[in-house]
């Protein structure tokens, strides 16, 4: 017992060390540069699955394992850790953080919840609508953050209601009178509690609900009366299950959302951005991945996943009322009362939209309009204003331009005193380079880098090649199965393991394999990435996942029942997808020109 407690403390340290051991044999004995490549993608892809080294550790291990096996020059290698992709990170979160800092999320999700209502279901939706759309330019990991505090503040509200209203309940069937002399004296304890992880209690009636609530009550005495638990008993295990039911459809919606929302845009997710790098690093004479393209073919994906992945939520854990969520002039519940006065109040704390946060969101309209119309396809983008320089501005070029704004941009305005004069500011930018910093995700931008030096590797080993000359087989099968097969491996492995690490290790292999059965690479490539995103089932399989768990009203079987529903439906959306309206879009079924030929030809099952 004693050694198995020592291996169990030092489980990491023995994986470190015993890994390249263990593999070493393989360019020992074959003696090739495709074996000295596979032992170093061997290795790099176990410490990232078993995170037994973070991440951007793991992703620097070819920068001298290549140069070491002759595979590629250490200047070679280097070149391969800054992309493309690194610039339009950096133009993306120089956005983020300025919509972070200036509460600009929080008025975006206050104001989208408040449009849809504050009946349960549709104020679920709103969250999930709002939270989906932050995600769209912020990482899913900071969507998630921002929302969550207000969900919790809403929940809460909505319990206390939900608790009056029971305690109504239980005073009507008992004959008892003023009970609000009692409740009254406890209103102050229960406003300033902790509600989370713990039973509430509330305070104060209207006349209208305990009439209405009376009446329910009576109408289901025989109903109790049938049970064996007292009513005390009875009434005190339906509240718990209510309360518990409201908090779990509301972490998880966040959670669920915030990962959806960022499918929608290639800034949206890390594993996005990988992919089109990816693509466009592989298949240069390639132009039709970029911002416009991937937005029309994703956003229906998208939508119909949130709604399916709303209404799953909804009946798993509540129930799913039709005939109640579409009443038209039926009177707001207590509940319901209870959560429009939390939004309310909390959006006329935020006051009058700001200066920057105007800026912000001018800022962020334009470089949206720039993506949009740079290169989209059904008519000239202004990228063709420079006719002699074809290519050479891409989505990062306007992230760039962008994103430098907001370092030149004052955060002040001229303030004017009593006597009309304009006084001096101290100048200060919109963000500043610390407050950069702090949100860029330097491991991911490592990460990134590690995984473009692989793929480099691979192609330079000739180890491609030999993988594309293996899965020819595969061609024999329908195609819709080789598809199929490619993203229950995806979604099953990116539960383990991160998404960005996922996505890096399975991109140079799906890619060969798309050439090696002579079919359009967009046709594996893009399913695949967009399941690579479908890490529902576990709270460590995602950042999203893990705030939402940390606020204590989730299990982790309640994350694995809800998540088993979602991510069936994430790949079935996805595979109708890839097989309908996306078809037609990239002209999936002939072989482009851009993908290389394989010299050997077979069936691809169409």
């Amino acid at each position: 017992m004693k050694i198995l407690k020592y291996l169990l403390v030092y489980r990491r340290f023995l994986l470190i060390v015993l890994t390249p051991l263990l593999l070493l044999p393989l360019p020992l004995i074959i003696k090739t540069k495709e074996a000295e490549c596979a032992y170093t993608l061997f290795v790099v892809a176990i410490f990232w699955l078993t995170e037994a080294l973070p991440l951007a550790v793991s992703a620097l291990l070819p920068a001298f394992m290549f140069p070491l096996f002759g595979i590629m020059g250490s200047k070679e290698v280097a070149s391969a850790y800054f992309k493309d992709f690194h610039l339009l990170l950096m133009g993306v979160i120089c956005l983020a953080t300025s919509i972070e800092k200036w509460n600009f999320h929080k008025r975006v999700a206050l104001k989208m919840v408040m449009l849809v209502g504050v009946n349960p279901a549709w104020l679920t939706l709103g969250f999930m609508v709002s939270c989906g759309f932050l995600s769209m330019w912020l990482s899913n990991t900071s969507a998630a953050a921002m929302v969550m505090p207000i969900v919790e503040a809403v929940a809460q509200q909505i319990t206390r209601a939900e608790a009056e209203a029971d305690m109504l309940e239980m005073s009507c069937s008992n004959g008892s009178t003023n009970l609000a002399l009692e409740l009254d004296e406890n209103i102050g304890q229960s406003e300033n509690s902790d509600w989370k992880g713990k039973r509430k209690q509330v305070n104060g009636y209207d006349n209208d609900m305990g009439s209405t609530v009376c009446t329910i009550e009576k109408e289901n005495e025989k109903e109790k009366e049938q049970q064996n638990l007292p009513p005390a008993e009875t009434g005190r295990k339906s509240r718990e299950d209510k309360y518990s039911g409201i908090f779990k459809v509301m972490c998880l919606c966040i959670a669920y959302s915030a990962t959806i929302g960022g499918l929608t845009t290639i800034t949206g997710t890390s594993t996005n951005l990988i992919f089109a790098e990816h693509f466009n690093t592989r298949y240069p004479g390639c132009q039709c991945i970029n911002f416009g393209s991937w937005f029309v073919f994703s956003i229906p994906i998208a939508v119909v996943i949130l709604l399916l992945c709303w209404v799953w939520l909804q009946w798993l854990f509540l129930g799913f009322d039709f005939k109640n969520m579409f009443k038209c002039g039926k009177k707001k519940t207590a509940r319901e009362e209870a959560s429009a006065k939390v939004i309310q109040d909390e959006y006329k704390k935020l006051g009058p939209m700001s200066y920057p946060e105007i800026v912000t969101f001018v800022l962020f309209i334009l470089m949206t309009l720039l993506w949009f119309t740079r290169d989209p396809g059904f008519f000239p983008g202004w990228s063709s204003l420079f006719p002699k320089y074809k290519g050479y501005a891409t989505d990062s070029t306007t992230a760039l331009v962008i994103g430098l704004l907001f370092f030149i941009i004052p955060a002040k305005t001229l303030t004017k005193t009593s006597n009309g004069e304009s006084t001096a500011f101290g100048y200060a930018p919109l963000i500043t380079w610390k407050e950069f910093q702090s949100c860029m995700p330097w491991e991911i931008a490592i990460l990134v880098g590690g995984g473009f030096a692989l793929a480099d590797g691979c192609e330079v080993s000739k180890l491609s090649a030999w993988v594309a000359n293996k899965l020819t087989p595969l061609g024999s099968l329908p195609l819709w199965l080789v598809i199929l097969i490619s993203c229950l491996i995806v979604t099953s492995v990116t539960e383990v393991a991160s998404n960005p690490a996922t996505i890096t290790i399975f991109l140079p292999i799906l890619s060969p394999l798309a050439e090696a059965i002579h079919v359009n690479p967009l046709f594996i490539l893009i399913p695949a990435t967009l399941c690579t995103s479908f890490a529902f089932l576990l709270p460590v399989a995602n950042p999203a996942n893990a705030i939402v768990f940390s606020y204590g009203h989730l299990t982790v079987m309640d994350m694995v029942k809800a998540g088993l529903g979602i991510n069936i439906i994430g790949v079935a959306v996805v595979m109708l997808a890839i097989m309908t309206w996306i078809v037609p879009l990239f002209d999936l079924y002939t072989y482009p020109s851009w993908a290389p030929n394989i010299s050997f030809s077979n069936s691809t099952g169409l």
